[in-house]
């Protein structure tokens, strides 16, 4: 999962029209960091699908705002500059949660 460090990069990442998901973290989380043990195989089934991204919700707050991203971790598909679904952090506890997430998206 490739690291977003700037609002400029942020936007330009998501404006792509081929959907992407960012995922909202903190090194703090302890969320986040049991979703790190488990989010790889994940983003392997998928990756021909979408391009992973990560943001410290932290280090670029006024995104997180600006989307509201309430918790972490969350997960936020993107296509064309615009917010496509979000996966809020309390339904994003396990692998399952975010499997049935990604796999509602596909209709």
């Amino acid at each position: 999962m490739k690291s977003i460090s700037t609002i400029e990069q942020f936007n330009d990442i998501i404006s792509s029209n081929k959907e992407v998901i960012v995922k909202f973290s903190a090194g703090w989380c302890p969320d986040c960091t049991r979703m790190d043990m488990f989010i790889d195989p994940i983003v392997e089934e998928y990756k021909q699908q979408y391009t992973w991204y990560e943001v410290n919700r932290d280090e670029l707050p006024e995104i997180a705002e600006k989307y509201d991203v309430m918790g972490i971790p969350s997960l936020l598909i993107f296509q064309d500059s615009e917010k496509k679904a979000h996966l809020h952090s309390a339904n994003a506890k396990s692998p399952e949660q975010i499997t049935e997430f990604l796999q509602s998206q596909n209709g």
